[in-house]
């Protein structure tokens, strides 16, 4: 189909199209205020189980309250646009620079400025770089914005929050299931604005057996500096427990290095088999201890501290230990 073509080479659009089973998507939009003490993550989507029952959603994570409501939509209220990111559900609007909210609790419009996409090419669409052409994989990952600024206020719960001069990171997944076993960590609030940082492990099903894959950009000022399976960067550590997770990334160039105290966490509904039935716990109140060392001209960096970290540890971790 032409619209799931098109798709491929623009993660932010719909990439369902045909779909009726077995299949999920989702967009996740994380926004702070400029006084960092309110922040939410709003997540659009859709789930379609093995029996081809169908679900469209919206979740709320207030990551200060540590709080997250899940409002059901029915299927037929989930109207993508073909050639382009735009999502109708009820009287919500998605696109990748704005969203207009009108939940029973939460109400507003939000314009989204200066974005900050990930690399884009025919031979690399997007974060999933040539993994994007392989069909079968068990979940697929796009980068809308790795950076952008607010614009616009939401009544939330009976409160006006103004978010005009705060900052936001938005998104996507698609596919069957989240992997059996991730870590998932993101950053852009650091000693100086735009710098980003967004990191993940998981286990990748592949063929008859697995590998450990990963993703990783730094945005520093104004480039991307990016750790991905397959442009020969090397894991070299990958650790979690109940108290800290540490991730190591070297390439010809780079050296990433992130250590990151674990806080308290919300409970969300994630996708197992397409629907959401399975349950992960993300913060978004972590902190990102982050140094990225130029290994060619010896110099470091970056050598800071994410706040408002999102940070979600899900599944069999033992099996991405490395």
């Amino acid at each position: 189909m032409l619209a799931n073509l098109q798709a491929l080479f623009h993660s932010e659009q719909y990439h369902g199209w045909g779909k009726t089973k077995r299949y999920f998507e989702g967009w996740y939009y994380k926004i702070v205020n400029a006084d960092e003490n309110k922040a939410f993550a709003f997540i659009p989507g859709i789930a379609m189980d093995e029996n081809g029952n169908k679900q469209a959603f919206v979740q709320v994570l207030d990551g200060k309250n540590l709080s997250a409501d899940y409002f059901k939509f029915d299927a037929e209220q989930f109207i993508p646009t073909k050639g382009a990111f735009q999502l109708q559900l009820e009287k919500n609007f998605f696109s990748a620079d704005k969203i207009d909210l009108q939940l029973p609790n939460v109400h507003g419009s939000l314009r989204f400025k200066q974005r900050v996409p990930w690399s884009n090419s025919w031979y690399s669409p997007g974060i999933m770089g040539p993994f994007s052409f392989v069909p079968f994989m068990q979940c697929y990952h796009g980068i809308l914005s790795m950076d952008h600024s607010i614009e616009g206020s939401l009544d939330i719960k009976g409160e006006e929050i103004d978010f005009t001069n705060g900052r936001g990171y938005c998104e996507k997944d698609w596919g069957r299931s989240f992997p059996s076993g991730y870590i998932w960590m993101q950053s852009n609030h650091f000693s100086n604005e735009r710098i980003s940082l967004k990191a993940s492990v998981a286990k990748i099903p592949w063929l008859m057996n697995s590998f450990v894959g990963f993703i990783a950009g730094v945005f520093l000022y104004d480039r991307t500096i990016e750790f991905t399976t397959y442009n020969m960067t090397k894991l070299r550590k990958s650790y979690a427990d109940k108290e800290k997770v540490e991730i190591i990334l070297e390439n010809r160039n780079y050296l990433l290095e992130i250590f990151a105290n674990r806080e308290a966490a919300t409970e969300l509904a994630a996708p197992i088999l397409g629907f959401m039935d399975a349950r992960i716990e993300e913060s978004m109140t972590a902190k990102l201890n982050v140094r990225l060392y130029d290994k060619k001209n010896k110099q470091v960096l970056l050598e800071d501290t994410g706040r408002n970290s999102g940070l979600e540890v899900a599944g069999k971790i033992s099996d991405i230990i490395v």
